[in-house]
């Protein structure tokens, strides 16, 4: 069954924003809410995301990645000093 959901307090200008939304997306406020609540729902939590891509395996090694970043940000500007 359906839940409702009430927010107070809700600054004029937050409000306004949602309404700038909504009506770019051409739907009402309650609906925009819902869809985002909806998205926000079906999201993983940070810690449930980082247990799922720690089971992954990767062939790179700590230092390839160090490696990697080393390269593409060049050398340092006092690397010389």
């Amino acid at each position: 069954m359906p839940k409702t959901i009430q927010i107070r307090d809700v600054d004029d200008t937050v409000y306004a924003g949602l309404a700038r939304r909504a009506g770019e997306l051409g739907v009402t406020v309650p609906e925009l809410l819902r869809r985002e609540a909806a998205r926000i729902a079906a999201r993983p939590t940070l810690d449930e995301w980082l247990e799922r891509t720690r089971r992954r395996p990767s062939g790179i090694t700590p230092e390839e990645v160090v490696a990697a970043l080393d390269e593409s940000r060049g050398p340092w500007p006092d690397a010389d000093r």
